[in-house]
């Protein structure tokens, strides 16, 4: 894993590591791309970006190209509504090494943490909902265009994080998750944690 420091400044820790599981919000979100096409054979991307404590996807941006500014704003976006995550979990994409986001991340006190090239198993909650999507989204639809695609997306992202139970999650959907989490720490109770991937 690489991990950033400073911009251009970046060090090396242990490869080959799955990460420690997540027991808070916005402690670590996993990002990653998935390729798909539309109906006239256009290139669409989505980036796909979890919390990994309570599974929920914070969003799956689609469009023709996301570069690393796009994913820099899509970032803004997030952090304006959840709250700054403290790391970031990326494979070494050029959107995820480049200089946008070794910036946005410095200029905001978060770690960047890269997983081992070829092992898409170290980031293995964003691989596994990656792996949903296309099974459940994007090899059951056709877009005919990209707005169709981001509607059809929107509202598979919707039925994820509001309509299915989660083995992980105690048979919860990430937002009862969330939401129980939210009302055990105002409670002071202890919080349940999620188990795999």
């Amino acid at each position: 894993m690489r991990v950033t420091i400073s911009p251009s400044k970046c060090t090396q820790t242990k490869r080959g590591q799955q990460p420690m599981p997540a027991v808070g919000f916005n402690q670590r979100w996993s990002m990653d791309f998935v390729s798909d096409q539309l109906a006239n054979g256009r290139r669409i991307r989505v980036l796909n970006v979890l919390d990994d404590f309570s599974r929920r996807c914070l969003a799956a941006e689609v469009d023709s190209s996301l570069p690393g500014l796009r994913v820099c704003r899509v970032l803004d976006r997030l952090v304006s509504h959840h709250g700054k995550p403290e790391t970031l979990l990326v494979d070494n994409g050029p959107e995820f090494t480049g200089k946008a986001l070794d910036e946005w991340a410095y200029q905001r006190g978060v770690r960047i943490d890269f997983i081992a090239p070829g092992k898409p198993t170290q980031n293995p909650y964003v691989e596994s909902f990656n792996g949903k999507l296309r099974d459940e989204c994007l090899n059951e639809h056709w877009f005919t265009s990209l707005a169709d695609a981001r509607r059809i997306l929107a509202a598979w992202r919707l039925d994820y994080n509001t309509v299915r139970p989660h083995s992980s999650l105690q048979n919860l959907t990430p937002e009862q998750f969330a939401q129980q989490q939210r009302q055990n720490a105002s409670l002071h109770q202890k919080p349940l944690l999620p188990i795999g991937p």
